[in-house]
């Protein structure tokens, strides 16, 4: 994985590696993209100001999330599907983030089982959850997760319905799911990742496995989860969860001031500056754009993390300096993983770590304490 130098290296190797219609799951966003486009083409807007002559021999990329030790202040996003990128992805890839000493989040729509993951790892990850009408569900997830000792919960805010994603529909992963011809002639295409496919622990949505009617079937599992997503939803939601989950709770989806505002106030751990990836609202604006504001407005009185379009370790510090105390990333990882497996995610951790450090040294800081305003060029 050397010659992979840079995470678009990584996302070109998983689009040849990976069927289409898995690949384009997870690298579209909803409708025409644009919120998708702008969380990236934002961060380029942002320069960073170049320093020279200041001793930065002695830097160091550590931090901490929530309290805990992290090499560097990066997290691993929920990916939904991240099992049909790679054979077992849910397992590599937090086996990858836990060799690296940052957390890793299993979706609760993954391929591998919260009980999977827990099995086969040595410590505990995040565990992220949707709120969906059948609170029966939810509950019984949110027990699951404690059980296999789960050190935070997530809880995704921003989908009180499915945003359109244009290129799932035309690959025929849709709600239903309606597999075309030319996906079938993709996927036999690639019989490498076929075979690994079939020799994993799971090909359908392993927390849904036996818990939810009909979830063998693809058809009548995707039109279950599409039914979940259209409940009325209020912060009274967020006290009912906060009651159950005995540990840390992060808020994820948070792109509004007031929101966060309200956020801050639930007792959560932690908020999420988040649009989804561009999977929901298209039209919204880039994480980027109201990171500022959100930090600036409730950063004092709750841990603010960011998450949208990072795909460099020079956009880590630009999120640092204005705000976030920690990244998420799915895409960067995700490519990695379809890449090469466990190794393709390490190689997208060793990546965005350089380019931190790296970025640190020419800017002259040498701590992630250091990182502000000062770091980010007057042009």
């Amino acid at each position: 994985m050397e010659t992979m130098t840079c995470i678009e290296d990584l996302r070109q190797a998983a689009s040849r590696k990976v069927p289409r219609a898995f690949f384009d799951f997870v690298d579209g966003g909803s409708y025409t993209e644009r919120t998708l486009q702008a969380n990236c083409a934002d961060f380029e807007r942002i320069k960073l100001r170049q320093r020279v002559l200041i001793d930065v021999a002695s830097r160091s990329t550590r931090s901490t999330i929530l309290g805990e030790p992290v090499s560097l202040p990066l997290a691993l996003a929920p990916v939904g599907l991240c099992g049909m990128l790679h054979r077992d992805g849910e397992i590599l890839a937090c086996r990858a983030a836990q060799a690296a000493g940052i957390p890793f989040c299993l979706s609760t729509m993954s391929v591998c089982s919260i009980e999977d993951v827990a099995a086969a790892v040595e410590k505990p990850f995040w565990f992220q959850i949707f709120f969906m009408k059948d609170r029966g569900f939810v509950r019984s997830l949110v027990e699951r997760a404690a059980a296999a000792k789960c050190s935070a919960l997530v809880v995704t805010l921003d989908l009180p319905a499915i945003g359109q994603r244009h290129r799932d529909i035309r690959n025929g992963m849709g709600m239903p799911p309606k597999p075309r011809f030319k996906t079938m002639l993709d996927i036999a295409s690639k019989p490498a990742w076929a075979f690994g496919i079939a020799r994993g622990k799971r090909r359908t949505l392993g927390n849904l496995a036996g818990q939810i009617r009909g979830a063998e079937s693809l058809g009548a599992l995707s039109q279950w989860i599409g039914s979940q997503f259209n409940a009325p939803l209020s912060w009274k939601d967020v006290e009912w969860l906060a009651g159950l989950w005995p540990g840390k709770l992060i808020l994820k989806g948070i792109l509004d001031v007031e929101d966060a505002r309200i956020a801050a106030k639930t007792g959560a751990a932690a908020l999420v500056v988040s649009n989804h990836g561009g999977r929901q609202l298209d039209g919204a604006p880039s994480s980027i754009l109201v990171l500022p504001a959100i930090a600036g407005s409730v950063g004092s009185s709750i841990e603010i993390l960011f998450d949208g379009g990072l795909r460099s370790g020079q956009n880590m510090m630009r999120a640092i300096a204005l705000g976030a105390r920690a990244c998420l990333s799915g895409r960067a990882y995700i490519y990695g993983l379809g890449a090469g497996g466990q190794a393709g995610v390490t190689r997208a951790i060793e990546i965005l770590h350089n380019e931190l450090d790296v970025s640190m040294a020419l800017t002259g800081v040498t701590s992630i304490a250091d990182i502000d305003r000062r770091v980010i060029a007057a042009v």
